[in-house]
């Protein structure tokens, strides 16, 4: 039976996809920062801090040691800040990336031995749409799964070779429940406008598909016996974000965009 990782599995899209894959027959461990309980939906949930390197090896371990092996990673956990770039303190942003990135390092880092050994395995990760093309007030953010894509594309060229297979899911706005923080220093210039795009982004996000469609992806990508490296999570207009991001022009992209936001 191949045994499961999700991190960030008590909420949102790491609880519907370790739902999903615990109804399909897979042995799923999900981890919380602070689990109120040692199981979910059948499955099991380990506390984690993808922030602390000791808390991701204890989790690893522990898994190890009632399975023997890791056969998918999924890197779930992650959370967002809001506002205008130049309102984000440098602290802001190491506190985003220690999560939505150097989390990823870290967990990654410590599964990969036990694959490379196993000679199979499949770590995905979940990117965003975002991180194909950058949105106003989002911008810390898109960072952090700009840094995302080039790191699991530069690591599946490298795993390859010992059969681990590396796949970014991106999906476009999700009804998940997310929480923005806003950033820690904010700029009266930006007032009003800030206000109305984070409304836009948070409607887009009410107004989104549930988790469970973009659960359905990971289980079809782990399915595959070539996985892709990018799985697009769309709905509606969103479908041709992707495609506007290669055919069109800089400046004709960035047209759409400033007016899908009203900060023409």
């Amino acid at each position: 039976m191949n045994t499961v990782l999700i991190t960030g599995a008590s909420r949102g899209i790491g609880l519907a996809t370790a739902t999903l894959l615990t109804q399909q027959g897979y042995s799923v461990f999900g981890t919380s920062r602070q689990p109120q309980t040692s199981s979910l939906n059948g499955f099991s949930l380990l506390q984690l801090d993808v922030r602390d390197q000791d808390s991701v090896q204890q989790c690893v371990q522990t898994v190890i040691n009632q399975t023997g092996h890791i056969d998918i990673l999924i890197n779930n956990a992650g959370h967002n800040i809001s506002g205008a770039v130049e309102e984000a303190s440098a602290e802001d942003a190491r506190q985003l990336f220690e999560t939505n990135f150097f989390g990823v390092i870290r967990m990654t880092s410590a599964v990969l031995p036990y694959m490379r050994q196993a000679k199979r395995g499949h770590i995905i990760n979940i990117s965003s749409l975002a991180g194909i093309i950058g949105v106003p007030y989002l911008g810390m953010y898109v960072a952090s799964k700009h840094a995302l894509e080039g790191y699991s594309t530069s690591l599946r060229y490298e795993l390859r070779q010992f059969g681990v297979h590396i796949s970014l899911i991106q999906p476009g706005d999700i009804r998940t429940g997310i929480v923005s923080v806003p950033h820690s220093n904010p700029v009266a210039a930006y007032d009003g406008i800030r206000e109305k795009v984070t409304a836009i982004h948070d409607s887009n996000v009410n107004n989104g598909p549930p988790p469970e469609k973009v659960a359905r992806v990971i289980l079809r990508a782990i399915r595959s016996r070539n996985p892709r490296l990018h799985y697009l999570v769309t709905t509606g207009q969103e479908f041709w974000v992707p495609w506007m991001r290669r055919l069109l022009p800089d400046w004709l992209t960035e047209y759409f965009i400033r007016n899908a936001y009203d900060i023409t």
